[in-house]
């Protein structure tokens, strides 16, 4: 798993997450950037209640690499690395 290791989309992914946080915070939840490889997958690994609840996966996909894609449209996916 190559390293995608710009600076400014790296900048802009962790900005978008930190967008992100209060939500999955309020349920009682976060998640921790881990890397961007080369096809341009954001890994990040979920934390607190989004590691056990059965809706992470939805939430991921629908919630996380919706508002990921929006804002940075050259990322493909984002991809919980501990499911």
């Amino acid at each position: 798993m190559s390293q995608n290791n710009d600076p400014e989309l790296k900048k802009k992914v962790l900005n978008v997450l930190e967008q992100i946080r209060p939500y999955l915070q309020a349920d009682g939840g976060d998640l921790q950037f881990v890397n961007i490889t080369e096809d341009m997958v954001v890994n990040v690994e979920l934390q607190g209640a989004c590691g056990s609840c059965p809706y992470s996966t939805m939430t991921l996909k629908n919630g996380v690499e919706g508002a990921m894609k929006k804002a940075i449209p050259e990322i493909k996916s984002v991809e919980a690395v501990n499911i």
